[in-house]
């Protein structure tokens, strides 16, 4: 009797729909990021600060287990966010992606953030059609998180040390963490932020220009 393998075809129809998901925000110019960070690292927050900067032309796919408060938080900051609840799933697929996907006028932004749910071990292996993936800690939670969860961070192609500003309270070293983000991912590029201050952004927002025009 022949062996099927359920996660194998799971996975190799998801990976199917994110190549297609890929090729739409290519075709219309969107570069598009899959955010992905532990409950209160601050995804949202940063998001914030991102969407007030680029006015009008970014847009966000919000994952969340219950409720729409993230993807409202948003859009009191004037960006279009969907929210998309997984109901206990512990991750989003290409297959939401793509459904929330049609409901945007790709014409009409440059950018597109997907924040998964909060979680550091099942969003990280699966593709969604994202053109980075971006990891997203913060200073409460403790500088050893890279070593703890190496998946995450083996694909990450950009990490955030979010809320330096209670780095005074808190026993961390960011410098330890960009030394194991980047002995995970050799070309990683961490920005050391304060979402609550609006600190440290002015670099991501440049590379968010420079990637997008690389792409375009």
């Amino acid at each position: 009797m022949a062996k099927i393998e359920v996660g194998r075809s799971v996975r190799d129809s998801n990976d199917t729909i994110a190549a297609r998901n890929r090729e739409v925000f290519d075709r219309h110019g969107v570069y598009a990021m899959n955010i992905i960070g532990s409950p209160g690292s601050g995804k949202t927050s940063i998001l914030e600060v991102t969407a007030r900067h680029f006015d009008g032309r970014a847009a966000a796919i919000i994952g969340d287990v219950r409720t729409a408060l993230d993807a409202e938080r948003l859009q009191d900051c004037g960006m279009t966010a969907l929210p998309i609840e997984t109901g206990g799933g512990c991750h989003l697929n290409a297959t939401q992606i793509a459904d929330a996907v049609a409901r945007l006028d790709l014409d009409a932004i440059d950018y597109l953030f997907i924040e998964n749910v909060g979680n550091l071990v099942c969003p990280s292996a699966l593709a969604l059609g994202e053109h980075i993936k971006v990891a997203v800690l913060s200073v409460p939670e403790g500088d050893e998180k890279v070593r703890k969860y190496p998946a995450l961070f083996v694909r990450a192609d950009v990490v955030f040390i979010n809320k330096i500003d209670l780095l005074p309270h808190c026993p961390y070293d960011p410098a330890r963490v960009r030394q194991d983000a980047r002995k995970a991912r050799p070309n990683v590029k961490v920005f050391e932020t304060s979402a609550a201050r609006n600190t440290g952004f002015e670099p991501w927002f440049e590379f968010l220009r420079q990637a997008r025009a690389a792409t375009a």
